[in-house]
Formats: C-alpha cells, structure tokens, sequence
C-alpha cells in the first residue's frame, strides 16, 4: 500500500520546524512518518534524510513545505529529486509551488517536463541567491578588514610571571606544556607569545 511521507528541515537547532510541521500535518502526513533533521542543506548526508529514502517506494508521495527543505545546492536538489521520481518511481509535493506536484502527472508527459523545469529553474534561483549572500558576505568582512576591524577572540593578555616561565623554558628546564599549565593557557597560545 502506497505511503505519504513527510520531511522537514531546518539549518540549526536554535531555528524553529514548527511551521513545516503544520503544514506537512494539514496535508494529512501521520507523525511517524514525518522526517525532520536539523541541519545545513548544503548536502544530502542527513541522518532523517537518508532513513526516508530507504523507506520510500513505488506509488508513495513525499511531502515537503518548500524546495529549499529539500536542499540548498542546485545539483544535488536535481539529482535527489531524479533519485525520487524517477529511481523510486514515488511522487513528490512541494506545498509552496503547486506546479511541483508530480501525482497527478505520472501519467502526462507535459506535467512531468512542466514540474521538472519549473524544479530547474528554482534549484537555479536558490543557488544563485546563495552564490551572492557568500559574495556580499566576503565583501562585508573585506570591508571591514580595510577599516581596522578585527575578527575573531581578542588575544589574551600575558600573566605578570611570562617572561620567568619563558626564560625556564628557553632554560630546558621545563616543557612547553609545562610552561603553558603555569600560565593557565593551553599550549599553542604559550607557543604564540614565544614566537611575538
């Protein structure tokens, strides 16, 4: 018997599904057979994802809100959606875009190359957008390396007793680990004031 699935996905855990979940459930997707990961799109190496797509069969239909739930790299979205509908031979709904419903076009080839383009041409859209967020992103932090801002943790400053620990070390006479436990940093930062 054909099965509806459901997946929704969010980039952290601090951001809220609640929104998918309404409406993946308001489609009629029963709670266990909702998927939900929260991590980046960037990839397909989703833990819910993957237990989906061993369930997924002939004649079921997965359900999701957007097709940016789906993923957030053009190739792979096109590629996952080739492994669905036409691999698994399963349908697909995507709840924003009713031109990506693909059950009632199994049968009509228009349907299908209509849904696959308009699948296409968004996969392509939300590509770009985060080609340009990663641009105007370097461009900011550009910006403001030009204009003296710094990133990252401020460096901490040396304890009174540096130079003693420094000159034992210099001395052999303790480890560089030795030294760093004294001062109460960890190795490397011992090793970054030796070197300034």
């Amino acid at each position: 018997m054909a099965q509806q699935y459901g997946y929704a996905r969010v980039s952290t855990r601090e951001q809220n599904e609640i929104r998918q979940l309404v409406a993946i459930r308001d489609f009629g997707i029963i709670d266990c057979n909702i998927f939900l990961d929260k991590q980046s799109g960037r990839d397909f190496e989703r833990p819910a994802y993957r237990r989906l797509l061993k369930k997924i069969k002939p004649g079921d239909t997965l359900v999701i809100k957007s097709i940016d739930r789906l993923g957030r790299d053009y190739d792979e979205i096109l590629e996952q959606w080739r492994v669905i509908t036409k691999k698994r031979q399963a349908a697909i709904v995507v709840l924003d875009i009713p031109l990506l419903d693909t059950r009632q076009k199994e049968r009509d080839l228009t349907g299908t190359f209509i849904a696959d383009l308009v699948l296409q041409i968004l996969s392509y859209v939300a590509q770009q957008e985060r080609e340009f967020i990663h641009q105007r992103q370097a461009e900011g932090i550009s910006a403001a390396k030009e204009r003296g801002v710094k990133f990252g943790r401020p460096a901490k400053d040396q304890p009174a007793c540096f130079d003693e620990v420094r000159k034992a070390w210099e001395r052999n006479e303790i480890s560089a680990r030795e030294a760093a436990r004294r001062l109460f940093v960890d190795r490397m930062t011992f090793m970054t004031w030796v070197e300034k």
